[in-house]
């Protein structure tokens, strides 16, 4: 069965490489988690606010669970 998991993160000026790598940790962990079942997709997408700034990062990781 594929499943979808979606993970978040606002973005903050003079924040971002802290939040992303922390936006990592959270994915590696739930890959590491999920060892032995197959990830298909990771793919990133931002949000933006009325002006066009980039205040958040949506990260969807698509995998196959089950045998």
């Amino acid at each position: 069965m594929i499943k979808v998991k979606t993970f978040t993160s606002p973005l903050k000026v003079f924040h971002t490489k802290q939040e992303l790598s922390h936006l990592d940790e959270q994915v590696n962990a739930f890959i590491s988690e999920k060892a032995g079942r197959r990830i298909i997709s990771v793919s990133d997408t931002c949000t933006t606010d009325d002006n066009g700034a980039t205040i958040g990062i949506i990260r969807v990781v698509a995998y196959e669970e089950g045998a």
